[in-house]
């Protein structure tokens, strides 16, 4: 039974990771086990025997779920996300808010009483804000690697996997913010069609992403544990950012279209993603209880 709730956890993280809204960090996190995938993160690049033995494990648990889910969210995802870009966006909407209470009434140990600390969530919003007004995206080529596009690539993936990790602004919102969602995720389903010319640049995006873990994910195991308030204020702050982020997303397609407004929300697409959120956590119930 513990592996088969370990592969629906990297199902599920897979799911969010592979679109803009939801990073597969607060799915981890929505589920009750985004300590322990940190842990294990950080065990298996610096650990004893025993706990990269241990990490091996759980990870590959989870490893399992989450490359079933990815590639089966790439397959459709690609297009969808050209053809129904505002009903995508305002799922991704529901994802977002309906997260952010989950995860106050999940840390209100940590948020109680410290209201000084939302200054960490003010920083964390304008943040990602500022990132989605910049804009920094790029014409990217991934079929024809050159030495500027493999660098931008490159760091690309080292800064989305550090959100990827956090559970806040999602990696995939900040590769949409680049400009690279669709030419990644374009890419990743021409490979799985047996076109090996955009291997080279999924190559280095592959690289990019295990520098990102390496450099990250200390930093992230240290703040939740010397400096957790501190720490989940800010995530909060990254998550509401990445509201505008997601209004903005449609400016950022290959043919850019105007913003999301009133007009194009969908308040069906909306609500979906809050009942999937609430249902994740149902989930999260249902797997503490067979625990006990």
């Amino acid at each position: 039974m513990n592996n088969i709730l370990n592969f629906i956890r990297g199902f599920c993280m897979a799911l969010a990771d592979s679109v803009p809204g939801v990073s597969g960090g607060t799915i981890a996190f929505l589920l009750g086990f985004y300590d322990k995938f940190i842990v294990s993160l950080d065990n298996l690049i610096s650990g004893d025997k025993k706990e990269k033995k241990e990490s091996i494990i759980f990870l590959i648990k989870i490893g399992t779920g989450w490359v079933v889910g990815f590639i089966l969210a790439v397959l459709v995802l690609a297009n969808l996300f050209e053809t129904h870009i505002y009903k995508v966006s305002s799922l991704f909407l529901g994802f977002v808010l309906f997260s952010i209470p989950l995860i106050c009434i999940e840390e209100k140990n940590v948020l109680k009483g410290k209201y000084r600390n939302i200054v960490f969530t003010i920083i964390g919003a304008i943040l990602v804000v500022l990132l989605s007004i910049f804009n920094p995206s790029a014409d990217v080529n991934v079929a024809n690697l050159t030495i500027g596009s493999a660098i931008y690539i490159f760091i690309t993936g080292a800064i989305a996997i550090t959100a990827m990790v956090l559970p806040g602004i999602s990696g995939s919102t900040l590769l949409l913010i680049f400009g690279l969602y669709l030419p990644i995720i374009g890419a990743i389903k021409e490979i799985l069609h047996l076109n090996f010319a955009y291997l080279p640049s999924i190559i280095v995006f592959g690289i990019g992403v295990i520098v990102g873990v390496i450099s990250i994910i200390k930093l992230v195991r240290m703040c939740l544990e010397k400096f957790r308030s501190q720490t989940i204020y800010c995530i909060l702050g990254l998550m509401i950012g990445s509201l505008f982020s997601i209004i903005q997303g449609p400016t950022t397609l290959d043919i850019p279209k105007p913003a999301m407004d009133i007009h194009t929300f969908s308040i069906i697409f909306f609500v979906l993603g809050g009942v999937v959120i609430f249902g994740l956590q149902k989930l999260k119930t249902i797997m503490e209880n067979k625990k006990k």
